[in-house]
Formats: structure tokens, sequence, C-alpha cells
């Protein structure tokens, strides 16, 4: 048994919880992509959704138990795609939500939370620093704050594709996660490791946004002062230790891959799989680009977590 703060059962009850419009997202191999790689590679697309990211899936979670219990309202930080996701959430349940932002975020991450309704408040800084204007407004208007990854809900419903991916481990021997606050990486971890446990978990981040790896690799928290990295998404600075402590139970590897590398996988994405993607999306290819005799003969699959893109960045990206 793996101690960590998930719940098998309550994975399971989280499906009927969640919209099936984010749920038995595609999985298929690309044989393209894998001639390119070296090795077998198995695609999970969680970007075939109204907010075109994973994120959903935990926010359809919080946001119902707020509906349960009787609150009407939630704020949250958000690099962008889990604003868009609780902004969804929020909606069809009559919350309003609030949602604070950088403002060097994506435009159209900004765009998008504001056209399903949110209110979105922008600070000056990184997603550390919306994190702590989150927290003061909860506080003053007493309102529910979601913290992506501490809340269980997020890490549980992204769970859910761990679900989906044990239902075809047989054909897998290795998943790669974006690694970024850790929601998904534990929550698909978790279901792997308790249901599929030869499966290899290995976490990927930008060397530009270290924290949470050097975290795993050196079994306690490790902060940075800044982030530098193209993959927004994943660019936290603070590990949040109860997160941590499960990502020490559930992954089998940490790794860190260099922004030429993203870019690649970015570029490999769109020409093998006709997909584009968000930087954080492609930390799995990357990963294989980095080391290819790791990975040479194996079936491995990557989660295709985001393509909330800002496509004049995107451009100058995939022609470098």
């Amino acid at each position: 048994m793996l101690t960590t703060r998930l719940d098998l059962a309550r994975i399971r009850a989280a499906r009927q919880d969640i919209d099936p419009l984010f749920l038995d997202t595609p999985l298929y191999e690309c044989d393209a992509l894998g001639r390119e790689l070296g090795c077998t590679v198995s695609v999970k697309l969680e970007t075939a959704n109204p907010v075109r990211s994973f994120k959903a899936r935990g926010t359809e979670l919080v946001a119902g138990l707020l509906t349960d219990q009787g609150r009407t309202a939630a704020v949250c930080a958000s690099a962008g795609n889990l604003g868009q996701a609780l902004g969804w959430s929020g909606r069809r349940r009559g919350l309003d939500v609030t949602v604070v932002a950088s403002r060097r975020a994506p435009a159209v991450k900004l765009d998008r939370i504001h056209a399903l309704g949110a209110e979105l408040e922008l600070v000056d800084g990184d997603f550390e620093m919306a994190r702590e204007r989150a927290v003061s407004i909860a506080q003053r208007r007493g309102i529910r704050l979601v913290e992506d990854s501490l809340d269980i809900e997020t890490c549980e419903g992204a769970a859910t594709i761990g679900l989906e991916l044990a239902s075809g481990a047989s054909s897998f021997d290795t998943v790669l996660i974006a690694l970024g606050g850790g929601a998904m990486a534990t929550g698909v971890g978790y279901v792997l490791k308790t249901l599929s446990p030869d499966v290899e978990v290995i976490c990927v981040q930008p060397l530009g946004a270290p924290a949470m790896t050097r975290s795993w690799q050196q079994r306690r928290v490790i902060t940075t002062d800044s982030t530098d990295t193209i993959a927004d998404g994943v660019a936290g600075r603070y590990p949040i230790p109860a997160v941590l402590d499960d990502l020490l139970t559930v992954a089998d590897d940490a790794v860190l891959v260099h922004e030429a590398s993203i870019v690649r996988g970015m570029r490999m994405l769109l020409e093998c799989a006709g997909l584009v993607v968000e930087p954080s999306a492609a930390l799995g290819v990357a990963a294989i680009l980095e080391d290819r005799d790791r990975f040479a003969g194996r079936h491995v699959a990557t989660i295709i977590c985001g393509s909330n893109v800002d496509l004049d960045a995107y451009h100058r990206w995939v022609r470098t």
C-alpha cells in the first residue's frame, strides 16, 4: 500500500463528478514520433476539451464540492490553465470566480480566463506573487482559496488520467509526466504505482524552473529565487511540502531538460503528430531527446497536458 494523501476509491468515484467532456481522452501510438525518437511513443491527449488542458478534471471536483457546501465564490492563483478551468467549472455551477495571474502570463490564457466570466486580477511579478495575492483576497472576502496541487481535489481529478492510462498500461512500460506544482505527477503516479507498479513514472521539469525536481532529488523542499523558462505552466519556485511527500512516494525519477529540447519537442509534436502544444506539453518528448539511449526500444507514454499557447511566440519557437 502506498502512503499518500490520495485515495483510489475517491479517484474512481471522481469520474462521476467530472463532466464527461474531460474524460476518456485519446491515447494512441504515434508511429511518426516513435520513428524520430527511436522508441515506441503513445500520446495521451489532454487538450481536446473546452479549456485545452487537463486542469478541469480537478476544478470540476472543486466546483462541485463548493456547490454542495452552499458556497458561492472562489479565488485561485494561476499561470493560466487552472484559471481557465476554474472559470469554466465555476460558470457551470453559478460560482463567482476570481483568478489572480501575472501580467507576464501568455495573453491568450488571460483572454480566455476573462472570456469564461471570471474576474481577472493581474500582478507584477511571477506566479508566487499571484499566489500571495490570492491568499489575501480569500482572507479579505471570506471565500474559498483553490490551491493547485495542495488541494487534494486537483490531484485526484488529475489522477483520473492515471485510471485511463492504467487500462492500457500493459502496452507501455514508462510514462513521462510534466512536473510543476505536482498535481498531475502525484495523481497519475499514484494510480499507476497502485494499479500498474511495473510502469516507470518519470517526471520532467525545465532546467530553468527546477525547484520541485531539486526537492525530489534531495528529499527536502528546495526553493529558487527566480525561474527562466518558456514553460510558464510549470514555473513554480516554492514546492509544497505535502505534495513533495506524495511525489517522493510515487515517482521513480525526476529529470530536468533544456529549453532547446522543449522547443524541439514542440516542433516534433507539430511535424509528427499535427499537435500545436504549449511548452509544458512537450517536456516528455524533450526528456527522450536528451537521453535517447535510456528510452531506446521502450514503449513510452507521454501526457500532452495543454495547448494554450500564444501563437506569435509559438511561431517564433518552432521556426527557430
